[in-house]
């Protein structure tokens, strides 16, 4: 079973951080489906910082989503670790440093995947973070910045650096950060990565969307367990589905039609929670389109859902398609 540090999760797959998805709600409803752990929407140092930062709704984790990990995002070491002790002086359980991200407005800030290109930050940064908190700390990577032999390098170089030096946990990502999301995630990459640092804790990511195919990556690579991104927006039921799976045990029908809109009615009632009412609605839309690719009549339920202005409407909506009483 994957243990981060001090931390064991009895299980060998966790909820990824999302930036824009994983709120409270979806992290709630990944942990009733059986996510060990969950992350916190990526979060920029500067931002943590900010003075008013403590009465942001949704800031702070909640009681009942223990353990859950925040995901942080900065060039500055200095701000990093302050941000990092911030982050666990709220409640959060561990840090993982974003050295991945692939988006544009973030890698012209200099900032997550960007800094493949700059190893000795990366651990200057790592450092400095690992000196200001007590909890687990793990690193998030790509395999460099894109495909040359140099960045290709830095990515090892960084691995080797970061697991000398006691990182909790590496979480690759094996496409390049030019690559984004386009062709197929290597996971040759984490093979090579686990037989070089056996001794490592080594967490696989990239294109993880059904049980089958992420345990049998699991059992070929030798990693020590998996991060569900992409795969687990509108889909809490992978999480169930893996666990059986990784247990030997038979993998669970699909849900039925009821059951998807019992769930998607659950998921709506807990953004409602945290954002007012119209942004609520225009907020979930982008889970409908994740959550309607299960549904028979995938275009039409969507279009239907996505008419819906208010609260109501929603609702009718979800029953006529859903069945739902």
């Amino acid at each position: 079973m994957l243990k981060l540090g001090r931390l064991d999760l009895g299980a060998p797959f966790f909820q990824a951080s999302l930036s824009g998805y994983s709120d409270y709600a979806m992290r709630k409803l990944a942990k009733t489906y059986g996510a060990p752990l969950t992350f916190s929407g990526v979060m920029l140092d500067k931002s943590v910082l900010h003075p008013a930062v403590l009465d942001v709704p949704g800031f702070k984790p909640r009681e009942d989503e223990h353990p859950v990990g925040a995901q942080l995002l900065g060039k500055d070491p200095e701000k990093m670790a302050k941000a990092a002790r911030m982050l666990i002086e709220v409640g959060y359980d561990l840090i993982d440093l974003n050295f991945a991200c692939p988006a544009p407005k973030v890698l012209n800030r200099q900032r997550g995947g960007y800094l493949l290109k700059e190893p000795a930050r990366i651990m200057e940064i790592y450092h400095r973070v690992r000196e200001s908190v007590d909890c687990p700390v793990l690193m998030k990577l790509r395999f460099g910045y894109d495909d040359s032999q140099a960045s290709r390098d830095n990515f090892w170089q960084i691995a080797e650096q970061a697991c000398n030096a006691g990182v909790d946990a590496l979480i690759v990502h094996p496409r390049n950060v030019l690559q984004r999301f386009t062709g197929s995630a290597d996971w040759g990459v984490l093979a090579e990565l686990k037989r070089r640092f056996p001794g490592k804790t080594i967490v696989g990511s990239g294109d993880l969307f059904d049980a089958q195919t992420i345990a049998e990556r699991i059992k070929t690579t030798g990693v020590d367990g998996v991060v569900i991104a992409r795969g687990a927006v509108g889909n809490p039921w992978i999480f169930r589905d893996l666990a059986a799976v990784c247990e030997g045990k038979p993998l669970p029908p699909p849900p039925d039609l009821n059951e998807q809109g019992q769930v998607v009615l659950k998921h709506f009632e807990l953004v409602a929670e945290l954002y007012e009412p119209k942004k609520a609605v225009n907020y979930f839309r982008k889970f409908i389109l994740a959550y309607c690719k299960l549904h028979p009549q995938r275009r039409k339920a969507q279009k239907s859902l996505f008419a819906a202005k208010d609260r109501n409407q929603f609702f009718e909506a979800v029953k006529q398609w859903y069945g739902v009483s």
